[in-house]
């Protein structure tokens, strides 16, 4: 429930306040998608601490560039899985996963 009032509020902020600033994150993805993408995959804390120190780098005194999410696991059930369900690809690190948003996913908003 405390989800989806923040997944709720990130949309508001997306819709709405970020049309003035489009085009001014220097990262890929941008702040607001980068905390919409954790809040889906992460728990809450994890979530807070990870979106906070993205938007504290995300500054002059930061090089951008392409930051993806970092997830402790996927959470898909193999069942689920076909060519038009896939809207995230999870790249293996050492101990966790790269999040890459699949751009091709039909069920997308964008």
């Amino acid at each position: 429930m405390v989800r989806k009032l923040f997944l709720k509020l990130l949309w508001l902020y997306r819709h709405s306040f970020s049309l003035v600033t489009r085009g001014a994150c220097r990262h890929y993805p941008s702040c607001s998608e980068y905390a919409l993408w954790q809040f889906e995959r992460n728990t809450l804390p994890r979530a807070f601490g990870a979106t906070f120190l993205r938007i504290c780098r995300c500054n002059q005194l930061f090089d951008g560039g392409i930051d993806y999410p970092v997830i402790s696991k996927p959470t898909i059930k193999p069942t689920e899985l076909s060519i038009n369900t896939i809207k995230y690809w999870f790249v293996p690190t050492k101990r966790n996963y790269f999040l890459i948003k699949n751009f091709k996913f039909k069920g997308s908003q964008c």
